[in-house]
Protein backbone atom coordinates (compact mmCIF):
# COMPACT_ATOMS: atom_id res chain seq x y z
CA UNK A 1 0.00 0.00 0.00
CA UNK A 2 1.02 3.81 -0.82
CA UNK A 3 1.91 6.11 1.95
CA UNK A 4 -0.78 8.57 3.04
CA UNK A 5 0.45 12.10 3.45
CA UNK A 6 -0.87 12.52 7.04
CA UNK A 7 -2.11 16.02 7.14
CA UNK A 8 -0.85 18.49 9.91
CA UNK A 9 -2.62 19.20 12.96
CA UNK A 10 -2.95 23.00 13.46
CA UNK A 11 -1.48 24.42 17.27
CA UNK A 12 -3.62 23.28 20.22
CA UNK A 13 -3.77 25.60 22.97
CA UNK A 14 -1.68 24.07 26.36
CA UNK A 15 -3.00 21.24 28.04
CA UNK A 16 -2.27 18.28 30.16
CA UNK A 17 -1.10 14.72 28.48
CA UNK A 18 -3.30 12.27 29.28
CA UNK A 19 -1.82 9.33 32.12
CA UNK A 20 -0.64 6.28 30.52
CA UNK A 21 -2.05 3.56 32.38
CA UNK A 22 -1.23 0.62 29.97
CA UNK A 23 -5.30 0.69 28.68
CA UNK A 24 -4.42 3.21 25.67
CA UNK A 25 -1.06 4.44 24.19
CA UNK A 26 -0.05 7.79 24.00
CA UNK A 27 2.01 10.07 21.89
CA UNK A 28 5.50 11.38 22.90
CA UNK A 29 6.88 9.20 25.16
CA UNK A 30 10.15 7.67 24.30
CA UNK A 31 9.31 4.42 26.28
CA UNK A 32 6.19 3.57 24.50
CA UNK A 33 6.85 4.53 21.13
CA UNK A 34 6.71 1.16 19.46
CA UNK A 35 3.12 0.70 20.49
CA UNK A 36 1.96 4.00 19.65
CA UNK A 37 3.45 3.70 15.88
CA UNK A 38 2.47 0.13 15.74
CA UNK A 39 -1.22 1.90 16.22
CA UNK A 40 -0.17 4.80 14.36
CA UNK A 41 -0.03 2.85 11.06
CA UNK A 42 -3.85 1.63 10.58
CA UNK A 43 -4.79 5.44 10.87
CA UNK A 44 -1.95 6.40 7.89
CA UNK A 45 -2.23 3.25 5.84
CA UNK A 46 -6.18 3.91 6.21
CA UNK A 47 -6.78 7.59 6.00
CA UNK A 48 -7.35 7.86 2.06
CA UNK A 49 -10.94 5.64 2.99
CA UNK A 50 -12.01 8.63 5.36
CA UNK A 51 -11.49 11.72 2.51
CA UNK A 52 -14.23 13.70 2.47
CA UNK A 53 -16.08 11.28 4.58
CA UNK A 54 -18.75 11.65 7.67
CA UNK A 55 -16.51 9.45 10.30
CA UNK A 56 -17.34 8.63 13.85
CA UNK A 57 -14.21 7.28 15.88
CA UNK A 58 -15.50 5.11 18.47
CA UNK A 59 -13.21 4.75 20.93
CA UNK A 60 -10.57 7.41 19.93
CA UNK A 61 -8.90 7.38 22.91
CA UNK A 62 -6.10 10.05 23.54
CA UNK A 63 -7.54 11.20 19.96
CA UNK A 64 -4.45 11.56 17.80
CA UNK A 65 -5.85 9.42 15.33
CA UNK A 66 -9.24 10.89 15.45
CA UNK A 67 -7.27 14.39 14.48
CA UNK A 68 -5.25 12.47 11.79
CA UNK A 69 -8.85 11.65 10.02
CA UNK A 70 -9.89 15.39 10.68
CA UNK A 71 -7.54 16.27 8.40
CA UNK A 72 -9.13 14.74 5.59
CA UNK A 73 -12.73 14.03 6.38
CA UNK A 74 -15.76 15.98 6.01
CA UNK A 75 -16.46 15.85 9.53
CA UNK A 76 -14.83 13.63 12.06
CA UNK A 77 -16.76 12.78 15.51
CA UNK A 78 -14.86 10.91 18.25
CA UNK A 79 -16.55 9.09 21.05
CA UNK A 80 -14.79 8.10 24.18
CA UNK A 81 -16.83 6.59 27.59
CA UNK A 82 -13.86 7.78 29.66
CA UNK A 83 -14.63 11.59 30.74
CA UNK A 84 -11.01 12.47 30.79
CA UNK A 85 -10.33 11.93 27.38
CA UNK A 86 -13.05 13.71 26.02
CA UNK A 87 -12.09 16.48 28.10
CA UNK A 88 -8.46 15.97 27.18
CA UNK A 89 -9.22 16.06 23.21
CA UNK A 90 -11.35 18.30 23.06
CA UNK A 91 -8.66 20.74 24.39
CA UNK A 92 -5.88 19.43 22.29
CA UNK A 93 -7.61 18.64 18.98
CA UNK A 94 -9.95 21.53 18.34
CA UNK A 95 -10.49 19.79 14.97
CA UNK A 96 -12.29 16.95 16.68
CA UNK A 97 -15.94 17.10 17.60
CA UNK A 98 -15.66 15.11 20.65
CA UNK A 99 -18.96 13.25 22.95
CA UNK A 100 -18.66 11.27 26.20
CA UNK A 101 -20.58 7.82 25.51
CA UNK A 102 -21.27 4.54 26.01
CA UNK A 103 -20.16 2.16 22.64
CA UNK A 104 -22.85 -0.36 23.62
CA UNK A 105 -24.97 2.60 22.62
CA UNK A 106 -23.36 4.82 20.38
CA UNK A 107 -25.20 8.06 20.86
CA UNK A 108 -25.76 8.78 17.17
CA UNK A 109 -28.57 8.68 15.09
CA UNK A 110 -29.21 6.00 12.60
CA UNK A 111 -27.84 6.05 9.23
CA UNK A 112 -25.29 9.27 9.74
CA UNK A 113 -22.00 8.51 9.38
CA UNK A 114 -19.96 6.76 6.58
CA UNK A 115 -16.96 5.68 8.13
CA UNK A 116 -16.47 4.18 11.48
CA UNK A 117 -13.20 4.15 12.77
CA UNK A 118 -12.70 1.41 15.52
CA UNK A 119 -8.80 0.68 16.29
CA UNK A 120 -7.66 -1.45 19.09
CA UNK A 121 -10.44 -0.95 21.54
CA UNK A 122 -13.33 -4.07 20.39
CA UNK A 123 -10.58 -6.06 22.92
CA UNK A 124 -11.53 -4.28 25.63
CA UNK A 125 -15.26 -4.22 25.43
CA UNK A 126 -17.76 -7.06 27.28
CA UNK A 127 -20.27 -7.35 24.40
CA UNK A 128 -18.46 -6.75 21.49
CA UNK A 129 -21.57 -8.03 19.09
CA UNK A 130 -23.85 -5.47 20.67
CA UNK A 131 -20.82 -3.04 19.54
CA UNK A 132 -20.62 -4.28 15.90
CA UNK A 133 -24.34 -4.04 15.32
CA UNK A 134 -24.43 -0.58 16.77
CA UNK A 135 -21.91 0.29 14.46
CA UNK A 136 -24.28 -1.63 11.64
CA UNK A 137 -26.75 1.00 12.52
CA UNK A 138 -25.37 3.96 12.70
CA UNK A 139 -23.50 3.96 9.03
CA UNK A 140 -25.13 4.81 5.78
CA UNK A 141 -25.56 2.08 3.42
CA UNK A 142 -22.30 1.29 1.40
CA UNK A 143 -20.94 2.44 4.37
CA UNK A 144 -17.81 0.80 5.80
CA UNK A 145 -16.05 -0.36 9.21
CA UNK A 146 -12.51 -0.17 9.43
CA UNK A 147 -11.04 -2.03 12.98
CA UNK A 148 -7.73 -3.00 14.36
CA UNK A 149 -7.16 -5.34 17.22
CA UNK A 150 -4.18 -7.67 19.12
CA UNK A 151 -4.31 -10.77 17.39
CA UNK A 152 -4.94 -13.15 20.12
CA UNK A 153 -2.74 -15.93 18.84
CA UNK A 154 0.77 -13.80 18.89
CA UNK A 155 -0.72 -11.41 21.53
CA UNK A 156 -1.42 -14.12 23.76
CA UNK A 157 0.01 -17.19 22.72
CA UNK A 158 -1.25 -20.39 24.09
CA UNK A 159 -3.88 -18.59 26.48
CA UNK A 160 -7.57 -18.38 26.94
CA UNK A 161 -7.48 -15.56 28.89
CA UNK A 162 -5.40 -12.34 27.98
CA UNK A 163 -2.19 -11.10 29.03
CA UNK A 164 -3.48 -7.50 29.34
CA UNK A 165 -5.54 -6.86 32.30
CA UNK A 166 -7.50 -4.03 30.58
CA UNK A 167 -8.42 -7.07 27.54
CA UNK A 168 -12.00 -8.99 28.17
CA UNK A 169 -11.43 -10.83 24.69
CA UNK A 170 -9.34 -11.07 22.14
CA UNK A 171 -9.32 -12.35 18.96
CA UNK A 172 -7.93 -13.95 16.10
CA UNK A 173 -8.89 -13.71 12.54
CA UNK A 174 -11.27 -16.47 12.07
CA UNK A 175 -13.33 -15.30 15.48
CA UNK A 176 -12.67 -10.97 14.11
CA UNK A 177 -14.79 -12.38 10.68
CA UNK A 178 -16.97 -14.44 12.28
CA UNK A 179 -18.29 -11.57 14.87
CA UNK A 180 -18.50 -9.07 11.91
CA UNK A 181 -20.74 -11.19 9.59
CA UNK A 182 -23.07 -12.18 12.85
CA UNK A 183 -23.56 -8.20 13.06
CA UNK A 184 -24.61 -8.16 9.74
CA UNK A 185 -21.53 -6.97 7.73
CA UNK A 186 -19.50 -7.99 4.91
CA UNK A 187 -15.44 -8.62 5.59
CA UNK A 188 -13.87 -6.87 2.31
CA UNK A 189 -10.76 -7.55 3.20
CA UNK A 190 -8.52 -8.73 6.19
CA UNK A 191 -5.22 -7.18 6.91
CA UNK A 192 -1.96 -7.97 9.16
CA UNK A 193 0.36 -6.20 10.99
CA UNK A 194 3.85 -7.19 10.58
CA UNK A 195 7.77 -6.38 11.26
CA UNK A 196 9.57 -5.31 8.65
CA UNK A 197 13.39 -5.49 7.99
CA UNK A 198 14.39 -2.98 10.92
CA UNK A 199 12.25 -4.20 13.35
CA UNK A 200 13.10 -7.82 12.71
CA UNK A 201 16.53 -6.59 12.62
CA UNK A 202 16.02 -5.26 16.23
CA UNK A 203 14.12 -8.28 17.28
CA UNK A 204 17.39 -10.13 16.31
CA UNK A 205 19.59 -7.54 18.26
CA UNK A 206 17.69 -7.63 21.28
CA UNK A 207 17.40 -11.86 22.10
CA UNK A 208 14.90 -13.05 19.58
CA UNK A 209 12.39 -10.63 20.43
CA UNK A 210 12.46 -6.69 20.77
CA UNK A 211 8.69 -6.66 22.27
CA UNK A 212 9.65 -9.20 24.92
CA UNK A 213 12.95 -6.89 25.56
CA UNK A 214 10.64 -4.02 26.02
CA UNK A 215 8.37 -5.87 28.31
CA UNK A 216 11.12 -6.70 30.11
CA UNK A 217 12.41 -4.39 31.35
CA UNK A 218 8.97 -2.45 32.13
CA UNK A 219 8.05 -5.18 34.43
CA UNK A 220 11.53 -4.57 36.07
CA UNK A 221 10.27 -1.11 37.23
CA UNK A 222 14.14 -0.08 36.45
CA UNK A 223 15.64 2.86 34.11
CA UNK A 224 15.89 1.30 30.66
CA UNK A 225 18.98 0.47 29.13
CA UNK A 226 20.32 3.59 27.02
CA UNK A 227 20.49 1.41 23.66
CA UNK A 228 16.61 -0.15 23.75
CA UNK A 229 16.06 3.74 24.63
CA UNK A 230 17.07 4.73 21.36
CA UNK A 231 15.64 1.91 19.25
CA UNK A 232 12.10 2.11 20.72
CA UNK A 233 12.04 5.66 19.99
CA UNK A 234 13.57 5.45 16.78
CA UNK A 235 10.63 3.04 15.48
CA UNK A 236 8.22 4.99 12.84
CA UNK A 237 5.31 3.35 10.98
CA UNK A 238 7.63 2.89 7.90
CA UNK A 239 9.26 0.08 10.04
CA UNK A 240 5.81 -1.98 9.97
CA UNK A 241 4.17 -3.63 6.94
CA UNK A 242 0.51 -4.16 6.67
CA UNK A 243 -0.64 -6.64 3.97
CA UNK A 244 -2.46 -9.17 3.69
CA UNK A 245 -1.51 -12.59 3.54
CA UNK A 246 0.36 -15.11 6.39
CA UNK A 247 -2.49 -13.37 8.65
CA UNK A 248 -1.99 -15.67 11.73
CA UNK A 249 1.26 -14.41 11.97
CA UNK A 250 0.31 -10.96 11.99
CA UNK A 251 0.78 -8.84 15.63
CA UNK A 252 -2.31 -7.02 14.53
CA UNK A 253 -5.32 -7.51 12.60
CA UNK A 254 -6.83 -4.64 10.39
CA UNK A 255 -10.27 -5.56 8.89
CA UNK A 256 -12.17 -3.78 6.13
CA UNK A 257 -15.79 -4.21 6.46
CA UNK A 258 -19.09 -2.83 4.57
CA UNK A 259 -22.47 -2.48 5.57
CA UNK A 260 -24.57 -4.19 1.97
CA UNK A 261 -26.30 -1.02 0.41
CA UNK A 262 -29.92 -2.32 -0.23
CA UNK A 263 -30.69 -0.31 -3.18
CA UNK A 264 -28.21 -2.03 -5.22
CA UNK A 265 -28.75 -5.56 -3.73
CA UNK A 266 -32.17 -4.86 -4.85
CA UNK A 267 -30.63 -4.58 -8.50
Amino acid sequence: MSEAVIPAAPAAATHEPLPLTGERTVPGIAEENYWFRRHEIAYARLLDRCTDKIVLEAGSGEGYGADMIAGVAERVTGLDYDESAVAHVRARYPRVQMIQGNLAALPLDDESVDVVVNFQVIEHLWDQGQFLRECLRVLRPGGVLLISTPNRITFSPGRDTPLNPFHTRELNAAELTELLVDAGFTVSQMLGVHHGASLKALDAKHGGSFIDAQIERALAGEPWPADLTADVAAVTIDDFDLREGDIDASLDLVAIAAKADAEKARN
